[in-house]
């Protein structure tokens, strides 16, 4: 570690950010969307940044503006990640003045900081508990009990938490000993140019992108899919980003549904080529039963095509005023059967979404937010 003393000796203020546990999917393009602001707004110019990390190759479009420190082990087990965050990081702080840590991953690392801020993005704390799930996913049920006394430990040290939904805000300040939460709202943004209002694919592609863990609820959408079928309604079709070997609850979905002929498994996809899926699809179907925000809802809302959502906070919050919503129970597959059946007869009719007045403090996309916690550093 000396060569990363040997860089902190310049004299400026320093910004850390950890996130040693981000390293797929959404959690990591949160770090990466951190990241980008701090250049837009050229940090780097004025502050230190110091980023904690999974593995380097991850993040070597920002070596350039950040010292990267690698901590692998993190993502071993829970021991080494509670090493880190616990005694590492704070050897790491006395060693080295720090003005703000941010920490990206849910957990309150102890250490000795001018500012300490959480940001949380795993809702498993207010997921409905289910242990007849564990036989899926040990690690996802052990969360939905525990996460709630790993997000306890040492959150009152920090300065303020930070959530992506208001709802979210309401639900810890319920639960946790904390007073100050920020809702720092996503700012979903994409050079992919849609196309999708000018196709025409007769209503017939509805379109659910998510890994497959279970509370994604994909049996919600392939029990609507038996249901159409048996009805003899079977030209559209459903595209899931499944192949059905991923994991134990991915098998038990192909294995149980996987003679559906309207259902299409297409298995994991880079993101380039879900936006192209979102301008091919006309329908977005999202019944997860556990979102912090739910980005393909802000996605998909980009083409200006139907949407058919798990009728829960999460998702009211995401579609805000989007005009074309339609809101189910989403543990009821002979409901969403009767709004899949609407779509594909054109006999939909569409919520009145409005927007919420968003209360203080919150923070429109990571610049406003990074301006927030270092306006008097």
């Amino acid at each position: 570690m000396g060569w990363v003393a040997a860089k902190m000796a310049v004299k400026r203020k320093t910004i850390v950010f950890s996130g040693i546990n981000l390293f797929e999917g959404g959690p990591l393009s949160i770090y990466y969307d951190c990241l980008d602001a701090c250049r837009e707004l050229k940090l780097h110019e004025k502050f230190r940044l110091v980023a904690f990390v999974y593995k380097k190759e991850l993040f070597r479009a920002y070596e350039d503006l950040a010292i990267l420190v690698e901590l692998p082990a993190g993502r071993k087990n829970y021991l080494f990640r509670l090493y880190y965050e616990y005694i590492y990081f704070g050897v790491f702080s006395h060693k080295h003045q720090i003005a703000v840590w941010l920490s990206l991953h849910d957990i309150t690392p102890i250490v000795r900081v001018g500012k300490l801020y959480t940001y949380c993005h795993n809702p498993s704390p207010f997921l409905q508990k289910d242990l007849s799930k564990i036989k899926y996913s040990v690690k996802n049920t052990a969360f939905a009990f525990f996460y709630q006394y790993l997000y306890r430990i040492n959150i009152k040290s920090a300065d303020a938490v930070i959530v992506q939904q208001h709802w979210i805000r309401m639900a810890f300040e319920q639960m946790f000993p904390v007073q100050h939460v920020i809702v720092a709202s996503p700012k979903v943004q994409t050079s992919y140019r849609f196309q999708g209002l000018h196709t025409k694919n007769r209503n017939n592609i509805f379109f659910y992108p998510a890994y497959p863990r279970y509370f994604k609820n994909f049996e919600v959408l392939l029990k609507a899919c038996e249901v159409l079928e048996a009805e003899g309604m079977d030209w559209f079709r459903v595209w899931i980003t499944i192949r059905g070997n991923e994991n134990p609850y991915a098998v038990h979905l192909r294995k149980t549904y996987g003679s559906l002929r309207t259902v299409k498994w297409l298995g994991i996809q880079p993101r380039e080529t879900v936006f192209q899926l979102y301008d091919q699809a006309d329908c977005l179907i999202f019944p997860s039963l556990m979102e912090t925000w739910g980005l393909p809802i802000s996605e998909f809302a980009q083409t200006g095509k139907a949407m058919i959502l798990a009728d829960l906070p999460y998702a009211h919050e995401t579609a805000g005023d989007y005009e074309k919503c339609i809101f189910f129970d989403p543990k009821d597959a002979a409901s969403l059967s009767d709004m899949m059946r609407d779509i594909l007869e054109e006999r939909q009719q569409y919520c009145n979404c409005r927007r919420k007045n968003r209360q203080p403090p919150d923070a429109d996309g990571w610049q406003q937010l990074l301006k927030m916690l270092l306006g008097n550093v």
